[in-house]
């Protein structure tokens, strides 16, 4: 199992919908997908979901199928974690649901990591139950790949979440306060890895399997970039060339030599995606991502090359995270009759 978290304390970037994006596109290249849902906002569920199935899995009450109800019996201290329920959204892709009563399980996170350098067994499990559950899931339904969304911050339940990922992604918006999020995310990850190194050799269970945080940096992503004539309008072409520096000396701590002239020229670009405006609001009442919209949607006229660019846009995406990651891909393309 390989788990990619596309992280920026910075909101407004686009995560949700690369998440959700990505999630279908893995899925079509042949690979079992589950799309994690750990942002207390659960967003990403609701782009997944429609109300009428929401309401079933957040009515009044215990949550049972979201990760909040797997979560429960832990914290409740009456039992290990549950087995989750992973939401079947195609055959090969799944979503671990989210839930807004998650923001709850903060101030438990906030409280057992302190205690894991005592090597108390409960507050490992605690600092772990994310792991364990995109585990127990990952397991369920065989899957390859776990996506992951999180919130824009830099607290306990964004902390737990990393230390269960493998690989990092980062969407950026080509603005001051996108450079500003790396000056602070890129410190934030090397620190927890660096704190969780330290509580790793505190485990006392040894029944307990335990990430290895590793939290590796593959690559940023532009997003929302406006264009003109297939440039970057000025305004973002002043932040755009600063991003290649900025995330080689926040996050990756090495020192800019022979920098870019250009984002799309830096091996640490993963995409520069455009700005579907006109289509998002089609793909969510379809619900399904712009890629696959059809002429039946609304996808007419203009929107028609739109789709395919986005396809297009997409596929390759999820090609290049493949190779960084090292995950084979059943298949390096599909054939979409659009």
């Amino acid at each position: 199992m390989k788990t990619i978290a596309f992280f920026n304390n910075k909101g407004g970037v686009g995560k949700t919908s690369l998440v959700y994006h990505l999630a279908y596109m893995f899925a079509e290249l042949g690979l079992k997908v589950i799309a994690a849902d750990l942002d207390p906002q659960a967003n990403l569920t609701s782009m997944f979901l429609d109300d009428e199935r929401l309401e079933e899995v957040w009515p009044d009450g215990d949550h049972q199928e979201s990760i909040v109800g797997a979560i429960r019996p832990l914290i409740e201290g009456t039992g290990p974690i549950g087995e989750p329920h992973v939401e079947n959204i195609s055959d090969n892709l799944g979503l671990l649901i989210g839930d807004l009563a998650l923001s709850r399980f903060e101030d438990d996170l906030s409280e057992s990591w302190p205690h894991c350098l005592d090597a108390k067994p409960r507050a490992f499990r605690i600092e772990t139950a994310f792991f364990q559950i995109m585990r127990k899931g990952a397991d369920a339904r065989e899957a390859d790949l776990v996506l992951i969304d999180v919130g824009p911050n830099l607290g306990a339940i964004n902390r737990a979440a990393l230390i269960a990922t493998r690989y990092v992604a980062i969407p950026l918006a080509p603005d001051l306060y996108s450079l500003q999020g790396l000056r602070n995310l890129g410190p934030t990850l090397r620190y927890w890895r660096l704190e969780w190194q330290t509580r790793l050799k505190q485990n006392p269970a040894s029944d307990l399997e335990l990430p290895q945080g590793r939290m590796k940096p593959i690559g940023y992503i532009i997003m929302q970039h406006a264009i003109r004539s297939d440039r970057p309008t000025k305004a973002y072409g002043r932040w755009m060339i600063r991003i290649p520096g900025e995330y080689r000396t926040s996050v990756l701590g090495e020192l800019p030599q022979a920098l870019p002239d250009q984002p799309q020229d830096d091996p640490n670009c993963l995409a520069m995606l455009k700005h579907y405006r006109s289509l998002m609001p089609m793909a969510m009442e379809a619900r399904k991502p712009i890629f696959a919209l059809k002429p039946a949607d609304g996808a007419i006229g203009a929107h028609v090359y739109a789709v395919q660019d986005c396809f297009k846009d997409f596929n390759k995406l999820a090609v290049s995270i493949a190779k960084r990651c090292e995950i084979q891909l059943p298949r390096l393309t599909v054939n979409r009759p659009f």
